[in-house]
């Protein structure tokens, strides 16, 4: 029982400092470090068995191994392939370089060299895409190359941790031990495609038909399980053995199934691991060596993030995303743990300096979200030293240069992803000139021939200026940092005080500041999910359209401003709405078979019973402006209706077919 209670003691007191992290702000990673700190024998001493936990911090290596091995699915790589391949080859390939550069000028041999840049080359994916997550940056640009170079360093885990043990001398490289070496993993790789192709989905299928939950999640811990003591028996680690049962079951039809039954055991054993990682640390070592520990991870942190800088910018990513992506993986990952104890087995770290990278490590993984929030600032800081602009391509394109002198009263679109595609297409069925501006350089090269598309960052306003920004009428910006959403406002509004922004974020929060800093109106995408949900919702219960209409329009006025209006070519009249909040202008198409087809507006009694005004008709291209109440409406006029919110919307549905009447505008007051 003893065991079982010292476990205990190490949850009850992993919640109570995980609880003063969160009000830190700081993940739940580090809270379990520094439990493990307290729980070690440097401190409180808690634990008496140190082994038994850190069998039990393998499983939860090998549970971590196994549920990444089930998310790298073919299709999932395709999509990351060039940053993938691009970017975390680079990343990994020039730290390792380095450092072990850095280690044979010290003295070291390069094997050991090399063996000190795998545990330099690896970053924390735990905290740093929760992090992301919690965020809301894992869409962003320099978030998707993140997420990519994780992947990468994820996979390259396993060949790290085989190639220790020859790097160190312990195995000998003989005809005889390479053959069997071949042999062996030739084997194992052999029998897990053999059993993936036809014995994994019969035993799969009788597990699944039983209906047992408890049996599935049996059979997915005994593969798991199971592979790993394989491959350790094979002389290799329990971690390759779970990598491999995950990659063999992310193709079956059962993987989310069984994924999600996984997750929670792989939660509480990472917990453990990451409890004895801080148990390890000497504390000791730490107070005697504080000037120390402090110096070399201030230098490590600055430079792991100027290697990374290389496998973004190379790619043609912008210095601004290159150190967005760069700062988040300025730390030692959790794998470099099991690389570490493994290079401590085979004696290629001393112990004084395996203490030393502990104590690097976990002060470095406690820094990380503070570098996550520097990112934004420190790229802004360089933005404004470069004295040349950081985009050279826009400004040497003579097609962009020949694009902005032409343009005039256009649309400017910042992002071209879901969003932008869509605007895009419908600019070009209204006859609407538009520019798009994209900074990845992969969808400009794919794009640039059926769009006009430049490479370009839209918060940098010599950008905009060449884009002619002073003479466009609406400028969109739709992309996900929402960093860069900011200050593309302010720049935009800073250059054309005249210009109608709308700008897309994804929290309702960030509505008021982007409207402080110039946006006419913003769509929060968290809001609108919402409204559209609910509006589904009770359409399924059979609640009138003009109803839903009515309450959706209410939420909107409560919560912000969002009156989508349609401008007319009057500059009075956009100064009159403008200084009517609770009014708005909205341009409708009288389609045939509509109740008001061929009605004079006095028959039409739209203002009258609807509370809305019609001040101008659009007869193909003749713009009728303040019609008297003679003027007959005709299928395919484009009336424009000035109200409130609500009438607008119920108004909308008398220029429909067999539209059903709108109540009257004092029903709808009321």
């Amino acid at each position: 029982m003893g065991f079982i209670n010292e476990i205990v003691i190490i949850f009850l007191l992993s919640i109570g400092v995980i609880i003063v992290c969160a009000r830190l702000r700081l993940p739940a990673t580090v809270g379990f470090l520094i439990s493990g700190m307290l729980c070690g024998p440097s401190v409180l001493g808690i634990v008496s068995d140190q082994h038994a936990v850190g069998m039990l911090a393998e499983i939860g290596v090998a549970l971590l191994l196994f549920t990444i091995g089930m998310e790298l699915s073919g299709e999932a790589l395709a999509r990351l392939r060039k940053p993938v391949l691009v970017g975390g080859t680079l990343q990994i390939g020039v730290t390792v370089a380095v450092v072990a550069g850095l280690a044979v000028m010290r003295g070291y041999s390069l094997p050991v060299g090399i063996c000190f840049g795998y545990l330099a080359a690896l970053s924390s994916s735990a905290i740093v895409l929760s992090d992301l997550q919690r965020s809301g940056q894992t869409n962003t640009p320099h978030g998707r190359l993140i997420l990519a170079i994780l992947v990468l360093q994820d996979i390259l885990f396993a060949p790290m941790l085989v190639t220790i043990p020859l790097f160190a001398g312990m195995v000998d490289l003989t005809f005889a031990s390479v053959f069997k070496a071949i042999a062996q993993i030739t084997g194992v790789l052999g029998g897990v495609l053999l059993f993936a192709k036809y014995g994994l989905p019969r035993l799969m299928l009788m597990v699944v038909r039983t209906r047992l939950r408890e049996l599935v999640l049996l059979t997915t811990l005994g593969l798991c399980m199971g592979m790993a003591m394989l491959t350790h028996a094979l002389g290799l680690s329990l971690s390759l053995g779970a990598f491999l049962a995950g990659l063999m079951l992310a193709r079956s039809e059962y993987s989310m199934n069984v994924i999600a039954g996984v997750l929670p055991y792989r939660d509480v054993f990472m917990s453990l691991f990451f409890i004895s990682v801080g148990m390890l640390l000497d504390v000791s070592f730490l107070l005697e060596n504080p000037a120390r520990v402090a110096l070399l991870t201030l230098v490590f942190i600055v430079v792991k993030a100027l290697l990374v800088l290389p496998a973004v910018y190379f790619q043609g990513y912008p210095w601004r995303t290159a150190i967005l992506t760069a700062l988040p993986l300025a730390q030692i990952g959790e794998f470099s743990f099991v690389l570490a104890a493994e290079e401590m087995r085979d004696s290629i770290l001393a112990p004084e300096l395996y203490q030393l990278f502990l104590a690097v490590s976990i002060l470095s993984m406690m820094l990380t979200p503070g570098l996550i929030a520097l990112g934004p600032r420190l790229a802004d800081l360089v933005g404004k030293l470069q004295k040349k602009r950081e985009i050279p391509d826009l400004e040497e394109d003579p097609d962009a240069e020949e694009a902005g002198r032409s343009l005039a009263n256009h649309l400017l679109i910042a992002g071209f992803g879901v969003s932008g595609k869509h605007l895009a297409q419908a600019a070009k069925g209204a006859g609407i000139d538009y520019v798009i501006l994209e900074m990845n350089p992969d969808t400009v090269q794919r794009c640039k021939d059926q769009e006009p598309i430049f490479y370009g960052d839209a918060s940098q306003p010599s950008v905009l200026e060449h884009l002619n920004i002073g003479a466009a009428r609406v400028m969109a910006i739709v992309i996900s940092d929402p960093a860069a959403v900011r200050a593309a406002t302010l720049a935009a509004r800073s250059m054309n005080p005249n210009l109608h922004i709308i700008a897309r974020t994804r929290f309702l929060a960030e509505v008021g500041p982007l409207q402080n800093l110039g946006a006419n109106e913003v769509i929060a995408e968290e809001f609108e999910s919402s409204l559209e949900v609910f509006s589904r919702a009770l359409g399924k219960y059979l609640v009138p359209r003009q109803d839903i209409a009515n309450f959706v329009a209410h939420v909107r006025a409560e919560n912000y401003d969002m009156t989508r209006k349609l401008a007319l070519q009057s500059a009075h009249l956009e100064t009159l709405v403008e200084h009517l909040p609770d009014v708005g202008v909205q341009a409708v198409r009288l389609e045939e078979g509509s109740a008001l087809a061929g009605k004079s507006l006095i028959e039409s009694e739209l203002r009258r019973k609807h509370g809305v005004t019609v001040v101008a008709i659009r007869k193909g291209e003749a713009m009728l402006a303040t019609p008297d109440a003679n003027a007959r409406l005709e299928p395919g006029d484009i009336v424009y209706l000035l109200g409130e919110e609500p009438h607008l919307h119920l108004a909308e549905a008398l220029f429909c077919p067999a539209a059903v009447p709108a109540p009257a505008a004092d029903e709808a007051d009321g």
